[in-house]
């Protein structure tokens, strides 16, 4: 569940584009924007360091509370986080403004539980087709993931989005018919099953038969 009374100190903008954004990192700042509720966009900087903690322990769907050392504040939820190809650090995060019972659409990840009985009796590989889904439900309450029990499972079973389990007040915005998991035999397994499949058999051929023209000899 998200984390309650967040904080995160801010700081406004001035220069913006590539040129700013690139001074503001070498600062060990990020450059974000933040948007939402009919306002216009606030181009927002602040420290790398205390972003990264504040996702460590209380999440990426936690209400954060944006302070900028005045009377203004306002509540966000990272929307889009960007990271360097390379170094993989954060580059840029869009923010959208919510009030804490306002219903809003997170895409969240699905953490599978228990062993197939597929792939512990059988032998089979469970393969995570989709690894998020998206629901809809109020900000204060969105959960950090969605599990689903994969233990029942056997070889060509499957789950679908429809099979998640939602806390209350929530709805699925992904159909419900996408498959999320699937539990299948291993390539060892496949090449056994086709190789004891019987060969399709055509015509017998005889050797050193004349082909048939479909003229009569005289």
């Amino acid at each position: 569940m998200a984390s309650k009374d967040v904080q995160l100190a801010i700081e406004h903008r001035e220069k913006l584009g590539t040129t700013g954004s690139n001074a503001l990192r070498r600062l060990g700042k990020i450059p974000a924007i933040v948007y939402g509720h009919g306002a216009a966009a606030d181009n927002i900087a602040f420290d790398a360091r205390a972003f990264e903690e504040l996702l460590h322990h209380s999440g990426r769907n936690t209400i954060i509370t944006l302070t900028d050392g005045g009377s203004k504040k306002q509540t966000a939820m990272v929307r889009e986080l960007q990271t360097d190809p390379i170094s993989q650090r954060i580059v840029h995060v869009d923010l959208l403004r919510v009030s804490a019972n306002e219903a809003i659409v997170a895409r969240l990840p699905v953490v599978t539980t228990g062993v197939a009985d597929g792939v512990r009796n059988m032998g089979a590989v469970m393969d995570v087709i989709v690894h998020e889904i998206e629901i809809e439900g109020p900000a204060n309450r969105i959960p950090e993931n969605v599990q689903v029990d994969v233990t029942a499972l056997g070889v060509h079973d499957h789950l679908t989005a429809g099979d998640v389990a939602l806390p209350s007040g929530f709805k699925l915005i992904t159909p419900a018919d996408t498959v999320i998991v699937t539990i299948e035999p291993s390539r060892t397994a496949q090449d056994l099953e086709q190789a004891a499949a019987p060969a399709e058999q055509g015509e017998p051929q005889v050797i050193g038969a004349e082909p048939t023209t479909g003229t009569e000899t005289p």
